[in-house]
């Protein structure tokens, strides 16, 4: 399928609905993630970082659910995240490396030069304390290790 990179650890979270994730990545040798909504229903977001990369700093949503049965890989070089839009998800993804607080970084889920559009209202979404104050992706741009 065109994937390269071996998957070495699993997770897997659950929430309720409106909570958002994100914008997650790894720096270093960051990490690609094969993601699934196996119950309930979300909407997976991806962020391109890579610098030089004609796409940078635009985004692509794909909705996920335990009906549709979507898998959605994100290579190394994206941010990724989602949002919850039933009422509970589970969401299950595979990582290339293994996750560490050392090299995990994320920007803003509501950074407005990225412009997502969330599926719900900015009002409904609950983030975590570290999503909530996530740098702007201008901020960090120098120090990200990805290129295109």
């Amino acid at each position: 399928m065109g994937i390269g990179e071996e998957m070495v650890q699993d997770n897997h979270s659950r929430s309720k609905r409106g909570i958002v994730r994100g914008m997650h990545f790894q720096i270093g040798e960051g990490a690609a993630k094969l993601v699934r909504c196996g119950r309930g229903t979300i909407v997976d977001i991806m962020v391109d970082i890579r610098r030089g990369s004609p796409t940078y700093g635009e985004w692509e949503a794909f909705e996920l659910s335990d009906e549709n049965h979507h898998v959605v890989y994100c290579p190394v070089g994206f941010a990724h995240g989602f949002c919850v839009l039933s009422e509970i998800a589970d969401v299950f993804y595979k990582q290339s490396n293994y996750y560490s607080d050392e090299v995990e970084r994320g920007i803003s889920y509501l950074d407005p030069d990225v412009g997502i559009e969330w599926p719900l209202p900015a009002e409904e979404l609950i983030p975590s304390e570290r999503d909530r104050t996530a740098p702007l992706l201008r901020d960090v741009a120098d120090e990200l290790p990805f290129t295109y």
